[in-house]
């Protein structure tokens, strides 16, 4: 009991100093993407810390599994190194005795994994859809940036504004350019606001300007000075028809759904918890190192380990999300494999370190004054 006591706190206390560099790294690239984001307009710089707190839950479960991994890895590896474990099999211990202490730091990981993917990761998808599909149902004028050329909807017309005064469908000196049918058109006004007319159809009207259609060298080249006038806006991006992405469905709607999407991100759901639990108890066996060594080449070595199996899922994702495979074929193989290799490091530490057991030594001591005394 003194050494799981001894044991959960070192865990606890490695896995906070971890899932704090590891939350902060994923943090800080999702603060530095959706701000460029936001500056180019593509997001509502208003929806910037919703969209981060939305991405953040969205990787929280890889951050976990992580975070479990690594910590039994340097826990381990730190009883190794200061010879910790030469003493642990000395006493006759086996290395299977870490197993219960560690499942019961590991279970409240695993169990918060498979909350994450199948509840919170989902609607947290939701939530960042709305929040961008949103967005691109504004009009062309209103996603504008002031001070920055933004590109329209529909790809075929740039917008400048130096700034929005009032609401965001009220702007001031505007310039428009309209690329059609192979023709070049240029506004450009003192002011201009958003107007929606019986119909339903919005428009940019503006005031005070000018219009310059074609090409200065040419002779069908012309000048328009108006008091008003109006830019009809179209090519609004609408909902998109069909069903919703299968990431951002619950995990219910995605077992009503029964498609090969809808099973290849099940697939996916259902692996990071199994990920969670496997990597765990890999990272017992895959701990040892030399004591005269580093353990630095030992920890790439495990986030190799790491990157290849979370691909190796990715890949039967994707395959079960073709229709090449099916899903029952597809969800377990890449398990199973890590789960022998920890089945197979554990009887080869076993067989290892039996060496330390004290039957062995007391044998080896009989031997070696046996041969003493016949010299």
């Amino acid at each position: 009991m003194i050494f799981e006591r001894a044991l959960r706190r070192e865990l606890m206390s490695t896995a906070g100093a971890v899932f704090t560099t590891l939350f902060t790294i994923i943090l800080t690239v999702m603060l530095i993407k959706i701000l460029g984001q936001a500056a180019g307009g593509q997001v509502n710089s208003q929806d910037v810390l919703a969209l981060i707190g939305f991405q953040a839950l969205n990787y929280m479960p890889i951050i976990l599994i992580l975070t479990g991994f690594i910590s039994v890895l340097l826990v381990v590896t730190r009883s190794y190194q200061d010879s910790e474990m030469v003493v642990w099999f000395a006493c006759g211990l086996s290395l299977t005795r870490w197993i219960k202490p560690v499942l019961r730091f590991g279970w409240p990981i695993i169990l918060l994994t498979g909350i994450l993917s199948f509840v919170a990761t989902p609607w947290a998808n939701q939530q960042s859809a709305q929040f961008r599909e949103r967005f691109e149902k504004r009009e062309d004028i209103a996603r504008v940036s002031p001070g920055k050329f933004q590109e329209s909807a529909t790809a075929n017309r740039i917008f400048f504004v130096e700034g929005i005064s009032g609401d965001a469908s009220k702007v001031k000196n505007v310039f428009v350019n309209t690329f059609r049918d192979g023709k070049n058109s240029i506004v450009v006004a003192k002011e201009g606001e958003m107007e929606v007319d019986k119909d339903g159809e919005k428009f940019v009207v503006m005031s005070q300007g000018r219009r310059y259609d074609g090409v200065p060298t040419q002779p069908d080249f012309q000048m328009v000075e108006f008091e008003r006038y109006g830019l009809l806006v179209g090519g609004q991006s609408q909902a998109a028809a069909g069903e919703k992405s299968v990431r951002a469905l619950q995990s219910w709607d995605l077992l009503m759904q029964n498609t090969s999407f809808s099973r290849g991100e099940m697939l996916w759901r259902l692996a990071l918890p199994l990920m969670a639990l496997t990597l765990i108890l890999l990272a017992i066996p895959l701990s040892f190192v030399n004591p005269r060594a580093g353990r630095s080449i030992g920890l790439l070595v495990a986030l190799l380990l790491f990157v290849v199996y979370s691909n190796t899922v990715s890949v039967f994702q994707s395959s079960v999300g073709q229709n090449r495979i099916s899903f029952m074929l597809g969800w377990w193989p890449p398990h199973l494999v890590v789960a022998l290799i920890v089945v197979g490091l554990f009887f080869w530490r076993l067989k290892v370190n039996s060496r330390y057991h004290p039957a062995v030594l007391w044998s080896g001591m009989r031997r070696a004054l046996t041969l003493k005394r016949r010299s």
